[in-house]
């Protein structure tokens, strides 16, 4: 009995934790789906959102209001901007700019309505509008991935029939649709936001109060623990580890100013943790020990500024207490000048230090308050503080304005890929050819070699994707209703896999979702499915053909060209700096203006983020692109900085130190010119022999200035600024050139 008993209870347990098992997997399921962040679990929130706003309006519209037009605009208007665009952010985030798009939608199906006119009225529209809406993608990740959408808006009207009376209900949809959109994307399944770049440079400014206050203790040094900690809240502020929608990449004031805490708050952390130890056996200055003080309090500050709640930060970035104390401070240690020239070089990097803490402070305060905190613009490094906001727009769209930017060529590649599409589409009137633009729009990359690969798997999923659409009509005898039924679940299968399993799912899936929407629009056959495959063919060749044509190695070559201009720039900025400073004159001369290599800098790093998404570049090691960028900043910030200090009230520099100087600054613009011919000139073609300096290998890329203990003890401060300055150049240079000597060590074997 005691036996039966037991498994009698064992197989009763058992049953329970089946049971339990079972039903546990769909609440597990549902709550990866409403907090997962892994990218399926991401995907399949988006493709719930677009299949119920786009259902809802297409099937209201068409069966209970008996509107095939407003219905075919609503589903449309919901597919482009929440489907086939790619708006960065969290739901919440990409409804608010899709809110602000819903004008520019009604204006672009407005536009195009009435341009359907004529194929080559079409077809100027498209090339215009076309390449409007690719180039705006210069104003940031949002506009950029609003683009396709709205491209997607102007192409559905600008095909024939010519209907301007029809245009009321195509705005209804096209209303209705991106509003359904954007309720689905504010309230159905929120994202979780991810920390914001104001809160990342907040992390990474009360790093640098700590690392501050770490300096003030014996033995003067940083812990390993602080020296990681500060390492990597440098690293979390760099664009390139920011997710997309928190990247302040756009040309508003509170935008620039955001970017500018990031630089200044990795700039105060390098100085810090690169600070010069106290002479052996010397105690160090207690004004220098006041100073990190100073520094830590007014990063604390900057962090709240940040990181508070807004009435909190308004508050204290209105009072800044700590950042008044510090540049008080910061002016009374500008005038000290320690005995020995050990001490003077360790307080001259004290003063940089004070100074990046007090810019960290000055842009944390813009980015919060705007214009209200707007520093005098006599300052260069705030020269957009106080610009009109539409001055803003304009210097960064004309900025790229030019054959050598990627978006330019972006923007010229895709516009002249969808004029060609919709010309063929017009003059063989092509039945459904705006599938053809969508194939172009929707396939084409920045390089040839990806949009062939793209090309090779869209048509085998579309191919794959049209036999199965052919049985399903087949199987239909034209009834709407099966068609109907299947449509939604097919939808929220295409947006939730497309994504994550990649282009060839994704047409395969989008050819049964188009082809199911058609044919309750009206009878149609398996003879649908052919057509689908036909223009996704037309719009892949045409689309290869361009990327061919136009600029087919993407940003690759604009980047090492970009790059090469930079350094060549800073060369020139960093010779001119040290002529100018030695001089005795604190006004740069003509060749010190720093447009330039800011210019060339804005260009180097837009080819930078689009090179990093192109799958063309070999794995292994590669050239150090980065600390390339990094040097440009670099550049511009300690020259203003070193022309600052000259244009004080003090003696320049002595014939010896001003020889020191002026030496050790041509050895630094020697490096940089050299660095660029190799970044320039093309592999196989790299320049050698006679013509290269010091700076060409690792190895010899170690700081070739002046000893400061070969100084005169009468060498003013501006000596060991200036000097300070060089020696960061110098050690960007070394990090370059042994990113090069990695990437060729494997081309000089045997």
């Amino acid at each position: 009995m005691g036996t039966q008993t037991h498994d009698g209870g064992g197989a009763t347990g058992a049953a329970p934790r089946t049971a339990a098992r079972r039903t546990g997997r769909p609440a597990r399921a549902l709550e990866r789906l409403r907090t997962g962040t892994d990218p399926t679990a991401a995907a399949a929130r988006r493709a719930v959102r677009v299949t119920l706003a786009a259902c809802t309006g297409f099937y209201v519209f068409l069966y209970v209001l008996d509107g095939p037009v407003s219905a075919t605009y609503a589903l449309f208007s919901a597919v482009s901007l929440a489907a086939l665009s790619r708006i960065p952010g969290t739901g919440r985030q990409r409804a608010a700019v899709m809110l602000k798009l819903l004008p520019v939608a009604c204006v672009l199906v407005t536009v195009g309505t009435y341009l359907a006119v004529r194929t080559w009225t079409a077809v100027a529209g498209t090339l215009v509008i076309g390449f409007c809406l690719a180039f705006v993608a210069a104003a940031g990740p949002r506009p950029a991935g609003a683009s396709p959408g709205l491209q997607l808006l102007y192409i559905l009207p600008c095909f024939p029939p010519y209907a301007p009376d029809t245009l009321g209900d195509r705005l209804t949809g096209t209303v209705v649709g991106l509003a359904l959109t954007v309720l689905a994307e504010a309230f159905v399944l929120p994202d979780a936001r991810p920390p914001s770049y104001a809160e990342r440079v907040a992390a990474a400014a009360r790093s640098a109060a700590r690392c501050a206050a770490a300096l003030r203790e014996p033995p003067y040094g940083l812990p390993a623990d602080v020296t990681r900690q500060a390492v990597a809240a440098g690293e979390a502020v760099r664009p390139s580890r920011v997710p997309e929608a928190e990247r302040p990449a756009g040309p508003s004031l509170r935008e620039r100013a955001l970017a500018h805490t990031g630089l200044a708050a990795r700039t105060l952390l390098a100085r810090l943790r690169a600070l010069p130890a106290p002479g052996p056996g010397i105690p160090p200055d207690p004004a220098g020990l006041a100073l990190l003080g100073s520094v830590a309090a007014a990063d604390r500050e900057t962090a709240v500024v940040l990181a508070g709640d807004p009435a909190t930060a308004t508050a204290t970035a209105e009072a800044g207490t700590a950042a008044r104390a510090l540049h008080t401070a910061r002016e009374r240690a500008a005038l000290l000048q320690p005995a020995t020239p050990v001490d003077r070089r360790r307080h001259a990097a004290l003063v940089e230090i004070a100074d990046a803490a007090l810019v960290l402070g000055q842009v944390a305060d813009l980015s919060v308050r705007g214009r209200a905190a707007a520093p005098d613009t006599a300052e260069g490094r705030f020269w957009y503080a106080r610009v009109h906001p539409l001055r803003l727009w304009w210097i960064r769209l004309a900025g790229h304005a030019e054959p050598r930017s990627v978006h330019f060529q972006n923007a010229v590649r895709i516009s002249l890929a969808l004029a060609v599409a919709r010309t063929v589409a017009g003059l063989d009137t092509l039945p459904h050819g705006f599938w053809a633009m969508l194939a172009v729009l929707s396939l084409t990359r920045t390089t040839a070699v990806q949009t062939r690969a793209t090309v090779r798997q869209a048509l085998t999923g579309t191919f794959v994707g049209a036999l199965a659409a052919g049985v399903v009509l087949a199987l239909a005898a034209g009834a709407a209703l099966p068609c109907a039924v299947l449509l939604p679940p097919l939808m929220l299968i295409a947006f939730c896999v497309g994504p994550v399993r990649g282009v060839g799912w994704m047409q395969a899936m989008f050819t049964l979702v188009v082809s199911l929407v058609f044919a309750q629009l009206s009878v149609a056959t398996w003879q649908l499915a052919e057509v689908r495959f036909l223009d996704v063919l037309i719009g892949s060749v045409i689309g290869m053909l361009c990327g061919l044509l136009a600029w087919p190695k993407g940003a690759h070559d604009e980047l090492g060209r970009s790059v090469a201009r930079l350094l060549r720039g800073a060369a020139a900025q960093v010779a001119a700096t040290t002529r100018a400073v030695t001089a005795g004159t604190g006004t740069p001369p003509a060749a010190c203006d720093d447009a330039e290599v800011r210019h060339a800098l804005l260009l180097a790093e837009t080819a930078y983020a689009q090179f990093q998404g192109e799958a063309q570049h070999p794995a292994g090691p590669g050239p150090d692109w980065h600390s390339a960028l990094m040097a440009g900043h670099h550049v511009l910030w300690g020259a203003r900085r070193v022309l600052d200090t000259a244009a004080e009230p003090e003696p320049a520099p002595d014939r010896s130190a001003g020889s020191r100087v002026r030496s050790y600054g041509a050895w630094v613009a020697d490096g940089f010119v050299m660095a660029a011919a190799r970044f320039d000139v093309p592999k196989g073609r790299r320049r050698s022999g006679p013509g290269e300096t010091r700076a060409d290998t690792a190895e010899d890329a170690q700081p070739g200035g002046p000893d400061p203990s070969d100084a005169t003890r009468d060498a003013p401060p501006l000596f060991y600024t200036a000097t300070a300055w060089l020696d960061s150049l110098t050690a960007d240079l070394a990090r370059m050139a042994a990113a090069h000597a990695v990437e060729d060590r494997p081309r000089r074997q045997p």
